[in-house]
């Protein structure tokens, strides 16, 4: 073994919250070294190290086919890709939904579609009447591209606005607000390894919808109950593969009924801040993972 580690990131991280530093001293504890490098960096020799994990490269979604390329290289080198290239193609797009649901793992209820127009937004206004919308790309992260429409959201700067957002051949997806998201928050729940190590539930800033800290969204730690446990994790048995990291969010439906909104297998926050032990888990997850 080389006893060496690339964490993959991207150019710059200035706006973003990133916890991998808290990576470094467990894996130093065990004698590893670990870099940290863009994906985008083109002169790196992957084969230096025992394993490119994917964390926080958050822009990827900007140059989809680059990043996957990317991969490919590393993949293809003496490095271990964590999580797995095949993982991560399964996962790039949240069409995988359709996966779930077809084996019967709840999760938020989705219109699909590859050309938005007005009969589009109609359409998910009779299949869900009364009740805002959210419409967001396949392929995304950050909250880019995501709106919150309401009931009588028709108008047409909207629809124009819409449309240039989302042009012929650019997947979509229109789902239901949830208003639990605002009311009582949303929960993740991070498994390493396949085994569940820590849960926080976050909830969006007053005013908005999205919960995620760069659009000032806050988050706390919690224990989430054996429903919410559950689903999260007949999610993860939907992978054929053990995965160093995974994260599941889970909302509650209008009937209070747990149901997955993303399986976030590339690139999602650990949040490691929020449990000590956390990054230490992580850590053996790996040993145990890359010596089989």
């Amino acid at each position: 073994m080389k006893n060496k580690v690339c964490i993959l990131s991207m150019d710059n991280l200035d706006g973003f919250f990133s916890y991998d530093d808290l990576l470094k001293e467990p894996f130093k504890q065990h004698g590893i070294d670990v870099e940290t490098v863009s994906w985008r960096n083109s002169q790196c020799d992957w084969n230096q190290y025992d394993a490119v994990i994917v964390r926080s490269t958050w822009d990827y979604q900007d140059d989809c086919e680059e990043f996957l390329n990317v991969l490919e290289k590393i993949e293809s080198s003496s490095a271990t890709l964590m999580n797995s290239l095949q993982v991560i193609k399964w996962n790039i797009s949240k069409t995988y939904l359709k996966e779930l649901e077809d084996k019967q793992v709840p999760t938020v209820p989705t219109l699909w579609g590859r050309l938005f127009d007005i009969n589009t937004l109609k359409s998910a206004q009779l299949e869900w009447p009364n009740q805002q919308l959210i419409i967001k790309p396949a392929v995304s992260a950050n909250a880019d591209d995501t709106f919150r429409l309401s009931q009588d959201s028709s108008t047409d700067a909207l629809i124009q606005s819409l449309t240039e957002h989302f042009p012929p051949g650019r997947e979509f997806m229109l789902q239901p607000f949830l208003n639990s998201i605002v009311e009582h928050g949303e929960y993740s729940l991070f498994y390493f390894g396949g085994s569940f190590s820590h849960a926080i539930k976050k909830c969006p800033a007053n005013g908005d919808f999205r919960v995620q800290e760069e659009h000032g969204g806050e988050f706390f730690q919690v224990n989430p109950d054996n429903a919410v446990k559950d689903v999260a994790e007949r999610a993860l048995g939907c992978v054929d593969e053990t995965l160093l990291y995974a994260r599941i969010d889970v909302a509650l439906l209008n009937d209070n009924t747990p149901a997955i909104i993303e399986m976030e297998l590339i690139e999602p926050s650990l949040y490691f801040g929020v449990d000590k032990a956390s990054a230490e888990r992580f850590v053996k997850a790996y040993l145990s993972m890359i010596k089989r």
